[in-house]
């Protein structure tokens, strides 16, 4: 079945029958409404655990690896987030669903280097979390090339959209992108730093462009710069979009998902184009 996100997310593929999710939220009503979306979505039978015993005994009386977790921050005998602390320790990718939620406890959440986190404080919220599932089942489909030329700022940004389940590729300046590029056609999304040594973004943008449309392969440029000037310079250059260091995790999730969610519309507009008529 086609699947559209509240974020504007497309996805028609198959089903993830196979995929192993635990559900650790004592609400009945959100318990049934989150079995039931990923479902009729996905054809998983998702596994749920209603207290912090139910939660252990599952994932220890199996001996299947969890592929998700999605967990309220405190359970039925876990009532100070032991649940979520157990999830990360075995290292098992979590999906936070709470309704406790204060800039204190952001902090302490993606300390945690989890998947996400939805709040329950909307009529959309589980479809908030479906999403974010969908997301993490379909994000090895998307590989991302990051290129800067410090080794701090490459291993950050690949460990955050490693969590998110993307597959990653790694350069430490323009010319080394461009040779992984040649060699990966696959690659959908490129984020370059603007100031580095060999090639600067700008020039970096431009060269990929002369290869890779707008329509293959999307392009986000990151700076440290206090030039305001510089998003618009690199636009022009070829990039599709422009972040400022330091940004938070969030945003920089959102900005690749909504550049891939661009380019897979374009792709499947493209190939529905080139169908013959009936």
């Amino acid at each position: 079945m086609t699947y559209l996100g509240i974020s504007g997310m497309q996805y028609t593929g198959e089903q993830f029958p196979e995929a192993r999710i635990i559900v650790a939220e004592d609400s009945n009503v959100f318990t049934s409404m989150i079995r039931q979306r990923l479902k009729e979505i996905f054809g998983i039978d998702a596994e749920i655990c209603r207290t912090y015993e139910d939660l252990m005994m599952a994932n220890e009386l199996s001996e299947e690896p969890v592929t998700l977790a999605i967990s309220n921050i405190n359970l039925p005998g876990a009532e100070n987030g032991e649940a979520l602390e157990y999830l990360v320790d075995l290292n098992i990718p979590t999906i936070v669903f709470t309704g406790t939620f204060h800039e204190q406890t952001r902090e302490k959440l993606l300390a945690k280097d989890i998947v996400d986190y939805i709040l329950k404080d909307n009529v959309f919220a589980v479809e908030m979390l479906v999403e974010s599932v969908c997301r993490f089942l379909t994000n090895h489909r998307h590989h991302v090339l990051i290129v800067d030329d410090s080794p701090t700022a490459r291993a950050l940004l690949s460990t955050r959209l490693k969590r998110y389940n993307f597959r990653v590729s790694v350069a430490e300046n323009g010319s080394k992108a461009m040779d992984i590029l040649k060699k990966n056609p696959d690659i959908g999304l490129v984020v370059t730093d603007y100031n580095m040594p060999d090639i600067d973004g700008f020039e970096l943008a431009r060269r990929i462009r002369s290869v890779r449309g707008s329509h293959e392969l999307r392009i986000i440029g990151v700076s440290s710069s206090t030039d305001r000037l510089l998003s618009a310079r690199f636009l022009k250059a070829g990039g599709n979009d422009f972040m400022l260091r330091p940004f938070i995790d969030e945003e920089f999730y959102c900005r690749v998902n909504q550049n891939l969610d661009t380019l897979v519309q374009i792709k499947s507009n493209q190939a529905n184009k080139q169908r013959p008529a009936a």
